[in-house]
């Protein structure tokens, strides 16, 4: 866990998560910078990689005989201690990993269900020219059917495999000002959503949908 450093800021937390298992990915390095980057701006950061919550394809008759497994359970644990969550993620195939995706689905399954009403900023990395946005612009659809107020701004590093220096930073000053101030423009809203709350409303999976106790997912 890293601590605030800016005493400037209300208190406000993060879960900073890699969607990439490989130890040394793009995206761990863009994660890492962007947990800075918090730190700086004076936030606190809770980090980890998707390889640390390993756990099996989502299946309905699982849950049903052995309940959810314990790496959903933690990954549920760290969203709802934080304030808002960072989900840097690779892109496969002109979309999301299957084990982000899948890590989503058995977390959906707690309730509460805990990526409602939770503030999201979306990053990825990639030595490819568009960055790995095309997986991002795939995660916002699950993410935002969950209820999670996904950041509208994504930052996507092209080139990544170019774009480090030999201390882990942004070797374009230009790409790390505007990262920074994405991070910080975020944390300026999860400041506001935290602090100055307007009123929470209820989560339906379909808002049209007539009421049916054995089809209503709600709260």
């Amino acid at each position: 866990m890293s601590h605030a450093t800016n005493p400037g800021r209300q208190p406000v937390s993060f879960f900073v998560l890699t969607g990439s298992a490989r130890a040394e990915s793009l995206n761990g390095r863009l994660a890492r910078l962007i947990a800075d980057a918090i730190v700086a701006g004076g936030g606190t950061v809770d980090q980890a990689s998707i390889a640390e919550l390993e756990m099996p394809g989502y299946d309905g008759d699982r849950e049903k005989e052995d309940g959810i497994p314990a790496p959903a359970a933690a990954l549920r644990q760290r969203l709802t201690q934080s304030d808002a969550f960072v989900l840097v993620s690779p892109e496969y195939n002109a979309s999301m990993p299957g084990v982000v995706k899948n890590a989503i689905d058995w977390v959906s399954r707690f309730r509460p269900q805990p990526f409602n009403e939770r503030h999201a900023l979306l990053a990825s990395a990639s030595p490819s020219m568009v960055g790995g946005n095309r997986g991002l612009w795939s995660l916002r659809v699950p993410l935002e059917h969950l209820g999670a107020r996904v950041y509208p701004d994504m930052f996507s590093l092209a080139q990544a495999h170019k774009a480090f220096d030999e201390d882990g930073r942004l070797a374009d000053a230009r790409l790390a000002e505007r990262l920074a101030a994405t991070v910080s423009a975020f944390m300026d809203l999860v400041e506001a959503s935290k602090h100055y709350a307007c009123a929470k409303k209820r989560w339906f999976e379909f808002l049209g949908e007539a009421p049916d106790p054995v089809i209503d997912r709600e709260e």
